[in-house]
């Protein structure tokens, strides 16, 4: 086929924290390349997931959620990253959650009146409404917030509407070759997925509380030729009280966490893993710019 028929461009999936918009990203391009949890703040880089057909290629910018109240530096971060995101691309998808609209909603909203370009809103969770009639007037008050170019209720877990989501994004996108190779699915590093991944486990594991104040950081990342990755990573805490809480007793919480990631690594990377994970305190480094950067967030800003 032509690239004079070839689609391709940059669509922002935008909306606060927790609505569901990595899990969309994830079924979207069948493979995860974004962590998930349910708690909020899970994502907080722009991850571009690349979806390339025979006709199409649409680069996907999942984003952090947009925090109406940014105390600390991390939440100032994200709202940077998301922001930033919503420049220079072709099209927007805006997820909100069905029958809830919060404050927060309505700061993403706000950032997306400015913007010029087509704006999809994907009404997220129909799945768990048992009485399927209060949707409709929930989708009646969506439309009078905003001219969307279109509003469609979706399911990500269950995958509901997601291919008439897949036809309307091509159909905005411009015509235009190609910009990645038809193999990549991302333009992040594997040093940067088993991080993240290491991260998931963590923030799956643990309390309400203290996913927040950790990160993770890979020190060694070593494949070789008899298909075994070396992978060492330090998971970074803000107080000593934590490093005994990811630990666990007798070293319980931080084993489990290390099989499960190294199970996900092993998947995603197809190749055997050997993972070292250390735990250290670095105070108060989610509300310090500078530890903010030496921990590799900002380059997105």
């Amino acid at each position: 086929m032509s690239d004079s028929h070839h689609r391709c461009g940059y669509v922002a999936i935008v909306g606060r924290p927790n609505v569901g918009k990595s899990t969309l990203l994830n079924h979207i391009l069948g493979q995860k390349i974004s962590i998930t949890s349910s708690k909020p703040q899970t994502t907080r880089h722009r991850i571009l997931g690349i979806k390339s057909t025979d006709h199409a290629q649409v680069i996907y910018v999942d984003t952090p959620g947009i925090h109406e109240q940014a105390k600390r530096a991390m939440n100032r971060y994200m709202n940077r990253v998301a922001t930033a995101s919503l420049q220079d691309v072709d099209l927007i998808i805006f997820v909100v959650e069905a029958l809830r609209w919060t404050a927060e909603d309505k700061a993403v909203l706000e950032k997306l009146q400015q913007t010029k370009v087509p704006v999809i809103l994907l009404v997220n969770k129909v799945d768990t409404i048992s009485d399927k009639a209060q949707l409709l007037p929930f989708l009646q008050e969506l439309t009078e917030k905003k001219r969307f170019t279109e509003i469609i209720p979706i399911s990500a877990t269950r995958q509901t509407n997601i291919a008439r989501l897949e036809q309307m994004v091509e159909k905005l996108l411009p015509e235009q070759p190609p910009v990645f190779p038809a193999d990549q699915m991302t333009d992040r590093s594997e040093r940067f997925l088993a991080a993240e991944i290491v991260r998931e486990k963590l923030m799956r594991r643990l309390g309400q509380e203290l996913p927040y104040a950790l990160t993770v950081e890979i020190e060694k990342f070593t494949p070789d030729d008899g298909g075994l990755t070396e992978i060492s990573a330090i998971i970074w805490v803000e107080r000593s009280s934590h490093k005994g809480i990811v630990i666990g007793k007798g070293g319980k919480q931080l084993k489990k966490v290390g099989e499960q990631a190294r199970k996900d690594m092993e998947l995603l990377f197809g190749t055997k893993v050997f993972l070292q994970l250390w735990v250290k305190v670095k105070e108060g480094w989610s509300d310090d710019d500078r530890a903010l950067r030496s921990l590799g967030y900002g380059d997105e800003v």
